[in-house]
């Protein structure tokens, strides 16, 4: 039987405690909201997999972080899309860094029917209506938070109580990918 996972990136958790929240503050302003209960992340991909097909991915993802080096992330603005989703943004260079590292992985694994995601935001609310939207950006005006980003997670679909948790986190190597040299022969 195929599960539900997703591969993101965590902040560390003094930011998850704080976006946890901050949450709270839109949900006492607006009322509940969708990803209200959704711990902060930076959604990488999203997929689903057999106990089988998990295990071999997480080879892979393991492989994949063998070569990346950890980067230094700046998240330093509110934004929103057309749809309704309230985000923590990163500056340029952290957002040139993120989409680095998830094109990576979403370039070199192999899953069928992944839902890529390749623009790097931390959410705080999904679907919030125009109205909401609206109270949101006059709650939050200013952030400058930072952090390393030295790993990613791997996390599983509960249908129980219909959120993720952490199943495995893999660590950055910053091993360089073994190149082969063409020699000449004399």
């Amino acid at each position: 039987m195929e599960k539900l996972y997703s591969l993101v990136i965590h902040p560390p958790e003094a930011i998850l405690i704080l976006v946890k929240s901050m949450k709270e503050q839109l949900a006492t302003e607006v009322g509940w909201f969708n990803s209200k209960n959704s711990v902060g992340h930076i959604t990488i991909c999203e997929f689903k997999a057999t106990d089988a097909a998990i295990e071999k991915i997480k080879i892979q993802i393991n492989r994949l972080c063998e070569t990346l080096s950890p980067v230094e992330i700046l998240l330093n603005e509110f934004g929103a899309f057309p749809n309704g989703a309230f985000f923590i943004a990163p500056d340029k260079d952290s957002k040139t860094n993120l989409k680095h590292i998830m094109k990576r992985f979403n370039q070199s694994l192999r899953i069928p029917n992944m839902l890529k995601s390749d623009n790097p935001h931390l959410s705080i609310a999904r679907r919030l209506t125009p109205e909401n939207l609206i109270k949101a950006n006059h709650l939050f005006t200013t952030i400058d938070l930072n952090f390393v980003c030295d790993s990613v997670v791997l996390r599983q679909f509960d249908e129980n109580i219909k959120q993720f948790f952490v199943t495995d986190t893999f660590e950055f190597k910053d091993n360089p990918q073994p190149r082969l040299i063409q020699g000449t022969l004399f």
